[in-house]
């Protein structure tokens, strides 16, 4: 009888072993995965917007102190990397003037755009004057379709072109500021009119009646005495 207890004491031992084995493997598992997935998220946070704006600019020259610089002060790294791929790979201008001009511009991809098309207009005469004029414009695109479409039609410098263009267009910009726009009154719907009360004058108060002096009674008049008529045929 003790022989046969001890087997089966034996038996339920190996069979808890072996669960508690199989219950940790799982356990041991979901702990590796654990510690595994958040330094997977970060990294897979790292191929961001700067890496990509940081490999681009590697990739056409820039050092790599200045790409640095210049991804992590953008706004929109990826548009000002391409913005210096497109002027690079389109134009004879160096990718380190590009990356100047680049980071100082609201709209990097317009700025490439009006840089590229003025170049091959002005046959490259122009660069690197080009990131100048194309930089000082607000509205890039507009001033490169103006350079490009008067020199098609019209045969002058190109400095003489871009300071036109430059001008028409800070004209333009001021008369758009300076002008408001007109109001717009819903169909079926009245302007009120609002008058504005003209301010009355205040009353001034009148000065209290002074009392005017009593009138002095005049002297009576004293009767003068009548003329005794003289007697007839008296004499002195």
């Amino acid at each position: 009888m003790s022989m046969s207890n001890k087997a089966v004491n034996r038996g339920k031992n190996k069979q808890a072993s072996s669960t508690s084995r199989i219950l940790t493997v799982p356990v041991a598992i979901a702990g590796c995965l654990a510690t595994l997935l958040p330094n997977t998220a970060i990294a897979a946070s790292y191929n961001n917007d700067y890496s990509v704006c940081a490999g681009r600019l590697l990739s056409v020259g820039v050092t790599a102190e200045a790409a640095s610089l210049g991804c992590a002060a953008a706004l929109r790294p990826r548009d000002l990397a391409a913005c210096v791929v497109k002027i690079d790979k389109e134009t004879q201008i160096a990718p380190t003037d590009a990356l100047f001009s680049c980071g100082k511009a609201r709209r990097p991809e317009e700025l490439a755009t009006c840089v590229v098309g003025v170049s091959l207009s002005t046959k490259e005469e122009a660069n690197p004057a080009v990131l100048d004029y194309c930089g000082r414009s607000l509205l890039p695109v507009r001033f490169g379709q103006c350079v490009v479409g008067l020199r098609s039609k019209i045969d002058f410098p190109p400095t003489q072109a871009l300071d036109t263009c430059i001008s028409a267009d800070d004209s333009v910009l001021g008369a758009s500021s300076s002008s408001t726009p007109p109001s717009i009154i819903p169909a079926g719907s009245s302007p009120s009119l609002e008058t504005t009360p003209f301010p009355t004058q205040p009353t001034v108060p009148t000065q209290p009646l002074v009392p005017t002096q009593p009138l002095v009674p005049t002297q009576p008049v004293i009767p003068t005495q009548p003329i005794v008529p003289t007697q007839p045929g008296t004499t002195n």
